[in-house]
């Protein structure tokens, strides 16, 4: 098999996977607010702090292990760590699917996060596998197969939804599982092994990760700007079932059905797309796109007063999904095969990060202007108004960044200097 066709094989096993993996986390957005409520013998509206913390823990603990996992995967090579975290999260489903209580709930969610780290590994293995030609135009296609998860996932989900609460999470555990060997069967290696570097305790951990990113000079804002994305993000992750049922009146299935127009546009625009975007306009010039994308989309899910609207703003809130693969691209040129995964299980970890505190800070808001809502619907969107801010901040401190001398592949500051220096 020439280089070539195992890039190509290995492109498309991967984006499988992410797929299948989307598909599994879509079935169950539509019933998991109600499954909330009905373990913690309360009412939707009451169980928002309860669903924080459900989010919250999965967060934290990918948050703790992504990095764990991406240095991991540069030690023993992608393909062992990838078909453990597929394996862990279908055997995690299972038990999320029998949880008799909230706190069972909980726990199968802290245990969803630590084994989520497929992402991590994929996006290292398609790093591995990329040239400086394609990389951010397969950073986009990631986005493109999660989208076409959610195509299925949570249409899927609104419909077996009807046969049962944990119905959903009982088909996401076969999904997984049946990932998990397929790849056990087809999946190649991508880090030779006289490419791989001994694995460091210091450097996989969050506060060993974080100190990692000063070696990537000006470039090491964009990590902070890729937090404020995703940080601003969570307004529309944390609050898509309760906005759209309080402001709309909309059930599961048309939370399943929304949803899956949503991944149509994000896998018709990053995948059909985002390649052609940034070969126009330059990775820079795409995330500039996509960050002005951003806070349009932000702001206007928050002002407009009918449900049908939502549709209309789906385009190009898919369109921002650039951002992403543009940044990651950026960064991603600069860094050895080696370290790779360390890298990508920086940005998970930051991810992950946004997710713990962006719920909190979102659902907050959200509770707290209910009543404002109440007397005029333009307040429920009030958290997305903040979230707005937010991108505002990211686009500036991203423009800064892009007038900074980036560093090369090669020219990173060595990790023995990074004692000597100033953040």
């Amino acid at each position: 098999m020439t280089t070539q066709q195992f890039s190509k094989n290995a492109l498309i096993f991967v984006l499988i996977t992410i797929c299948l993996d989307s598909i599994g986390l879509g079935i169950i957005i539509p019933s998991l607010p109600d499954l909330v409520a009905e373990t913690a013998h309360v009412s939707k509206d009451a169980s928002t702090n309860y669903y924080s913390l459900i989010l919250i823990m999965y967060a934290f603990m990918q948050f703790l292990f992504s990095p764990l996992v991406g240095n991991l995967s540069d030690r023993f090579g992608r393909r062992p760590i990838l078909l453990m975290s597929v394996c862990g999260l279908g055997i995690d489903y299972i038990f999320m699917c029998f949880a008799p209580d909230i706190w069972w709930l909980v726990v199968g969610r802290g245990l969803a996060g630590m084994f989520g780290a497929s992402f991590t590994t994929a996006a290292a293995y398609i790093a591995d596998i990329s040239t400086d030609e394609n990389r951010a135009q397969n950073f986009g296609m990631i986005g493109a197969a999660f989208g076409v998860g959610f195509i299925v996932g949570p249409a899927i989900g609104g419909l077996v939804a009807t046969w049962g609460l944990r119905a959903p999470f009982a088909i996401a555990a076969v999904l997984s599982l049946v990932n998990f060997v397929y790849g056990l069967l087809v999946l190649k290696e991508s880090l030779p092994a006289d490419q791989r570097r001994k694995f460091d305790w210091k450097r996989a951990n969050p506060l060993g990760a974080i100190k990692q990113i000063r070696r990537y000079a000006a470039n090491k804002y964009l990590f902070l700007v890729m937090f404020l994305v995703l940080f601003s993000n969570m307004a529309v992750h944390a609050l898509w079932n309760y906005y759209t049922d309080k402001k709309f009146g909309w059930d599961k299935l048309d939370v399943g059905i929304s949803l899956a127009v949503v991944g149509v546009c994000i896998g018709v625009v990053q995948g059909g797309f985002s390649g052609k975007i940034v070969r126009k306009l330059g990775e820079k010039g795409a995330a500039t796109l996509g960050m002005v994308v951003l806070f349009l989309v932000t702001a206007g899910i928050g002002l407009i007063p009918y449900g049908w609207m939502m549709y209309a703003i789906i385009i190009p809130y898919a369109l921002s999904g650039i951002i992403d693969p543009s940044i990651r691209s950026i960064v991603s040129a600069q860094t050895e095969s080696n370290e790779q995964g360390e890298l990508q299980g920086i940005f998970t970890s930051m991810m992950s990060f946004a997710e713990i505190i962006g719920p909190l800070l979102m659902l907050w808001i959200y509770g707290k202007t209910l009543k404002l809502g109440d007397a005029n619907p333009i307040f429920y969107g009030t958290a997305f108004y903040v979230a707005a801010g937010i991108v505002l901040i990211g686009f500036f401190l991203m423009r800064w960044a892009f007038t900074k001398r980036t560093v090369k592949k090669g020219e990173l500051v060595p990790e023995e200097e990074l004692v000597d220096q100033e953040y």
